[in-house]
């Protein structure tokens, strides 16, 4: 007997996309065709993520044109041989959810963004937080997704 992927709820696909470590963002260019990145993105609660980028280039550009982004991400992916079943199957946990791209320009809230993105990802060297934001705080760009409904997710295992 196969077993098929299950629809998980909101929270767990939350928990998905809060600890990938890659999420593809997926937007539109301006010529209508798409584009996808994996970018590191950081939680600040059940409906705002943030990831930063260069003040200019390709992910602005489809912002600009359509805010619109679609977030995926895959975690505890793992290809299987079941000898039993004489069968090739993947084992994962996968999360999607659609949000609305908008660049941050206030900045305590640019700030903020930034320290969630560096605890995350690298907790261990936030006594050099200040000085790399007094540096460098006003040639970075932010953009908060805010998620337009729930995330869904799937598993299989």
């Amino acid at each position: 007997m196969r077993k098929a992927s299950r629809q998980m709820d909101a929270a767990w696909a939350l928990d998905v996309l809060c600890k990938a470590p890659y999420v593809t963002v997926s937007m539109v260019r301006p010529d209508g065709t798409p584009y996808g990145v994996p970018l590191s993105l950081a939680m600040k609660n059940d409906s705002t993520f943030y990831f930063h980028c260069a003040d200019e280039g390709e992910k602005i550009d489809c912002i600009k044109h359509n805010p619109i982004v679609s977030l995926s991400a895959v975690s505890k992916c793992s290809p299987k041989y079941e000898e039993e079943k004489n069968n090739f199957t993947e084992h994962y946990n996968s999360a999607i959810a659609i949000g609305k791209a908008d660049f941050v320009t206030d900045r305590e809230e640019k700030i903020l963004a930034l320290r969630l993105i560096c605890e995350r990802f690298l907790p261990k060297y936030m006594d050099h937080f200040d000085e790399t934001i007094a540096r460098s705080l006003d040639r970075t760009t932010i953009v908060k997704v805010t998620l337009s409904e729930p995330p869904v997710g799937k598993s299989k295992s």
